[in-house]
């Protein structure tokens, strides 16, 4: 292990790891899930309790993440195994969580760079249409995984060329691009006559349309938005230098995955009000409302179509390579896999499982797991349960069964930079979070119509805590 260490690779530059970070925390959960989630919760208000959720939860368990990392410097499985060999089972859970996740995430990716072309090839002739384009699109049997072999083509390229020259070049280039991309969308939009309902709908709080499924729904989207529970920020971490401050770079990555969120709110809302749509349209307002949206804008429209599905693409790339990495890191940290050959391997077995997911939109979607299609098979189980867990596993983890003085010393460069809050950081991660998150699990898990579904993925949890001395 010692020999593996020395030869580990590392970011090149701070900037580079925090375009990575944060271009792994910047996700399709930023510009498709967070816009709709907002529609279906009350606009402001959501966003306002979103916000606190996410400086409170989610920066905590990222400096977790960061702090477990780099004091290990080895991928999920190898940072709990090397700390307590009865955990290891944890990394193996964020492990499969990737590698599920990339089962149809690069599906979706894949929507998305097809939806760029259609954007200049007809897809905005018919606004009325769209939603049977892209229902005959996603269920057809060969387009789309063109779209999603090339999609996965972008990610082995990037990954097999290593962290520095690899992911971190690629973030370097793709994250300012997503950012530009979104501000050019914006201006066109709050541009608009009638775009100013959109921007009250974003920006003035209306209480009385919040419940308790708003709050649960804005804990959760907190949670699963910066790429936590999964092994992600934990294997970045692994690659960062001894010098780096990593409550500061957690801080910095946590406001410009909001940032991203924000603005991908303020690239959909005020030109939906413009048009007289309705906020709260659910999962098919990015690739049905939207490419309506911009039918009605003229000629520019299919321009603005192309760079928003450009925006998308790109912050799916950002999250895809990162989840792919979480595997990849695996292989070479516990299997001394090379990473070319690590990336092929992983990258083939994924592919394959994007087949069954794309064909269960259509050819395939009579074949059931638990009651539903390969896609909703891994999209179910990661989101409800696995993500949940292993983000609960990690506080409990380090608030438990890592040494304070050890984390303290992590978090300050050993007492060469400050933390002030790191009492309440600790106290937080010990005693709060672990019980929030419980509380986020079980209300998603009795939200889930497949009963037997959740049932199986609890039971291979269980699985993996009852064999964990033996991986």
């Amino acid at each position: 292990m010692g020999r593996e260490r020395a030869q580990r690779e590392s970011w090149g530059t701070r900037f580079g790891f925090l375009m990575a970070a944060a271009g792994s925390a910047v996700g399709l959960g930023n510009i498709w899930r967070f816009p709709y989630l907002t529609g279906e919760n009350g606009g402001s208000a959501f966003i306002i309790i979103y916000l606190i959720c996410i400086a409170i939860v989610g920066l905590s368990i990222m400096i977790a993440e960061f702090a477990v990392g780099r004091r290990t410097s080895l991928s999920a499985v190898g940072a709990y195994k090397s700390q307590n060999r009865s955990w290891t089972f944890a990394g193996v859970l964020g492990v499969i969580s990737g590698f599920f996740i990339m089962g149809f995430y690069p599906v979706v990716g894949g929507w998305s760079l097809a939806y760029m072309l259609k954007s200049v090839t007809g897809l905005l002739a018919l606004p009325e249409a769209t939603a049977d384009v892209f229902g005959a699109f996603i269920s057809a049997p060969i387009e789309p995984l063109i779209w999603t072999i090339i999609f996965m083509a972008l990610n082995i390229a990037i990954v097999a060329k290593g962290v520095a020259g690899g992911i971190e070049k690629a973030s370097k280039v793709l994250m300012p691009t997503l950012f530009v991309l979104l501000i050019i969308i914006i201006f066109e939009g709050v541009s608009l006559s009638g775009s100013g309902a959109g921007l009250t709908y974003l920006f003035k709080p209306d209480w009385s349309q919040v419940t308790g499924e708003t709050v649960l729904a804005a804990l959760g989207q907190s949670f699963f938005t910066l790429s936590l529970g999964m092994g992600c920020m934990l294997t970045y971490g692994s690659y960062l230098s001894k010098k780096e401050n990593i409550p500061v770079s957690a801080l910095a990555i946590v406001v410009m995955d909001t940032a991203v969120a924000i603005m991908s709110g303020l690239a959909i809302f005020p030109a939906l009000f413009a048009f007289g749509m309705e906020p709260a349209t659910g999962p098919g307002l990015v690739f049905v409302v939207v490419p309506a949206i911009f039918a009605q804008m003229g000629n520019v429209g299919p321009v603005i179509s192309l760079l928003f599905f450009a925006a998308l693409t790109v912050a799916a790339l950002t999250s895809s390579m990162s989840l792919l990495e979480v595997v990849v890191a695996y292989l070479i940290d516990e299997k001394e896999m090379d990473r070319k050959h690590a990336t092929y391997l992983s990258s083939l077995v994924i592919t394959i499982m994007c087949v069954f997911s794309s064909l269960s939109m259509g050819q395939m979607s009579g074949i059931k797991l638990f009651g539903v299609g390969f896609f909703d098979f891994f999209d179910i189980l990661t989101d409800k349960i696995f993500l949940a867990i292993g983000g609960m596993l990690l506080t409990i983890f380090v608030g438990w069964f890592m040494k304070k003085e050890d984390l303290k010393n992590e978090l300050t460069n050993d007492g060469t930079v400050a933390f002030g809050f790191f009492e309440v950081w600790y106290n937080l991660v010990k005693y709060v979070i672990p019980v929030v998150i419980a509380v986020v699990a079980v209300m998603g898990i009795a939200a889930v119509e497949q009963r037997n579904l959740m049932l199986f993925g609890l039971f291979m949890i269980i699985l993996l805590g009852v064999f964990s001395k033996k991986l």
